[in-house]
């Protein structure tokens, strides 16, 4: 795999991932990731892309209903 920017080598590592979100702080340790190991740039395949939407949904769901019930 190519980098689409300086057309580096690509290799596959784990990166932290942080959100606020709604006063809610997340924090998710090692995504799995793919780096350039020329100039740096980070791509999410799309599972962990919509893994990570996945959890921002829920985060948003579950405060709504903390909202309504205060």
């Amino acid at each position: 795999m190519k980098c689409m920017y300086c057309q580096g080598e690509m290799a596959r590592g784990t990166a932290p991932f942080h959100i606020d979100r709604k006063d809610i702080h997340v924090s998710l340790d090692s995504v799995p990731e793919w780096v350039c190991m020329q100039c740096g740039e980070v791509y999410f395949e799309e599972a962990e892309v919509n893994a990570v939407q996945d959890i921002i949904r829920a985060i948003d769901e579950q405060t709504g209903k903390l909202a309504r019930t205060a």
